[in-house]
């Protein structure tokens, strides 16, 4: 046999070796009992006291109408239930990140998503979460979840978003 098909015959094994499954030395992520990916966040977001479980359970954004900053019923519902959460959890902080749709200007954008951010702050503190655990800031129309120039995009982009943060912020 040449070197040449040594090598190619080596290298055929090495590609067939390396396609063989994760689990088969039986390590995390093999469903040996340790917890990896996908398995480590289903416990997060079982752990009331989680971030994730903030996310995803409790809800971690709202909504508004266009050029509007004042709350829905459906956006107080879902502040009542991160008020609770974080007057529970007061080991955390949060960020509330308001938002806007592509309509209109970048310095109109900046300003109503501010509004945004501080309606949630207000109705948040109204529920007795310190405003020293509170900061708010505006991205305006900069960081949209869709991007597209329709209704349904320009909806999931009107938002006040809180972001959970552990500690203290500077």
């Amino acid at each position: 046999m040449t070197y040449l098909s040594k090598t190619m015959i080596l290298c055929a094994g090495l590609a067939l070796a390396a396609c063989a499954g994760p689990d088969r030395f039986g390590g995390p992520g093999a469903g040996g009992g340790a917890l990896g990916g996908a398995d480590a966040s289903a416990a997060a977001t079982r752990d009331p006291a989680s971030p994730l479980y903030f996310e995803e359970a409790v809800g971690d954004r709202v909504f508004f109408a266009v050029d509007q900053s004042s709350l829905s019923p459906e956006a107080k519902a879902t502040l009542d239930a991160q008020a609770e959460w974080l007057m529970t959890n007061s080991d955390y902080d949060a960020v509330i990140e308001g938002h806007a749709d592509e309509q209109g200007t970048r310095e109109y954008n900046l300003a109503l998503g501010a509004r945004r951010a501080n309606a949630v702050q207000e109705y948040l503190q109204s529920r007795g979460v310190a405003g020293s655990r509170l900061k708010v800031v505006s991205y305006g129309k900069e960081r949209p979840v869709e991007i597209c120039s329709n209704e349904s995009c320009y909806a999931k982009n009107r938002r006040a978003v809180t972001v959970i943060s552990a500690g203290p912020m500077s």
